[in-house]
């Protein structure tokens, strides 16, 4: 009996401390019939959770990510740096594959219970849009967090309703 009692108080710290690092975890209700997958932790400590939306060929026309990364103790985030670091990198990748791009100038917005800075680049080839990304960051005491999303010109628009909702349903 002692046993028991030994192994039911070890099961319920052990619970207690899954249910506070599941607590810690961010919670967003991501659009129905997107594919949600999370990718693996990275040694660095950076964890990322995505989720796609395909047309009806299977197609990717869609894909969302919220990216969570460790802020080193004491460390101060410049968030405008980064986010036009983040902005520049997009820009040179996209134009090396033979696209211009052109991005909103970086504003303050609102990531779940964060003040954040958001931008979104609208990418064209030929003078015809063919892509929008938008990328929100936005910094805690000890995580740094970015939701980034983008598709095809059409899908993006068409997806702004879900796109919103998600948003909105972010727990940090």
């Amino acid at each position: 009996m002692c046993r028991f009692c030994k192994s039911l108080l070890v099961l319920a710290g052990v619970l207690s401390l899954a249910s506070a690092a599941y607590a810690d975890a961010p919670v967003m209700t991501w659009p129905a019939g997107w594919q949600v997958e999370t990718v693996p932790e990275a040694a660095s400590g950076v964890s990322r959770q995505r989720a796609v939306k395909v047309d009806q060929g299977a197609t990717p026309v869609m894909v969302m990510e919220l990216t969570i990364s460790q802020v080193e103790s004491g460390h101060q985030v410049n968030l405008q740096g980064v986010l036009l670091e983040m902005r520049k990198t997009l820009q040179k990748d996209f134009f090396q594959g033979g696209y211009q791009s052109v991005c909103t100038r970086i504003h303050s917005t609102m990531l779940s219970r964060l003040a954040a800075l958001e931008t979104t680049c609208t990418i064209t080839q030929n003078g015809q849009h063919v892509l929008s990304q938008t990328l929100v960051a936005a910094v805690d005491a000890d995580k740094a967090y970015v939701l980034s999303y983008a598709g095809k010109a059409q899908d993006y628009k068409a997806s702004q309703d879900e796109i919103a909702a998600a948003r909105n349903s972010l727990k940090l």
